[in-house]
């Protein structure tokens, strides 16, 4: 067996340390001993895109924000399903991230960061949300295990009451709000609905041939804006 590889190190905000281990042509990115991706489970990363798409459906000059690149599953799915005059917001709050994405993962990456409908922030996708009024199609969020926050406490925020309340009022009528998590929550589900949401739960396997953990997916969806009278 190839043993791993400890390819880098970053630190994230609050001090938890990441690892970028590889081996072969296998990447994780390790959070002490725990898992949080990696190249070859991808499945619910990618279904976290087509999946607010297939709800979307079609739309010209679609807005999307993205929290979290990761390994960039999620924006190469989304970039594939979009029209040419979207624009997707990439919110990522860790440098080193976007540095494995141009180097030792370059070849994952594929050019997906030089897109010209992305456009790269580096800084904590709660701020771009409590900023935007009526701004996004669909906020997907996938910048930690859950709305148990693991990577960044701090993270809580995005999934406490207020934060989803933000959530709800950055995004245009219609939009969705998609959260990839890797267990289930039913107090969560419960707290989207509180807040207004009509709210759609998925379990997704992490492997397209139907196998590996079983993945959840909150689809919640704002609601579209009322019909207009006829003159």
């Amino acid at each position: 067996m190839i043993a791993a590889e400890l390819v880098g190190t970053a630190q994230v905000p609050d001090g938890v340390e990441l690892r970028l281990m590889r081996r072969g042509d296998e990447y994780t990115i390790l959070l002490e001993r725990n898992e949080l991706m990696n190249t070859r489970v991808s499945n619910s990363e990618e279904a976290l895109a087509t999946m607010t798409s297939e709800r979307l459906g079609l739309r010209t000059g679609s807005e999307w924000l993205i929290g979290g690149y990761g390994m960039g599953f999620t924006l190469r799915a989304a970039l594939k399903t979009l029209t040419a005059d979207a624009t997707l917001t990439v919110a990522e709050i860790v440098p080193e991230i976007i540095e494995w994405a141009r180097g030792p993962m370059e070849a994952l990456t594929a050019g997906c960061l030089e897109d010209p409908r992305v456009v790269l922030v580096n800084d904590d996708v709660a701020m771009l949300i409590d900023s935007a009024r009526d701004a996004y199609d669909a906020i997907l969020l996938d910048v930690d295990n859950g709305p148990d926050g693991l990577v960044r406490r701090v993270n809580d925020c995005l999934y406490s009451n207020n934060g989803l309340l933000n959530a709800k009022d950055a995004l245009r009528a219609g939009g969705i709000l998609a959260i990839w998590s890797a267990e289930p929550d039913d107090n969560f589900t419960k707290r989207l609905e509180k807040a207004g949401f009509a709210v759609d739960e998925v379990r997704v396997r992490s492997r397209p041939n139907g196998k590996g953990a079983q993945h959840v997916i909150w689809f919640a969806r704002k609601a579209a804006a009322p019909a207009k009278a006829a003159a």
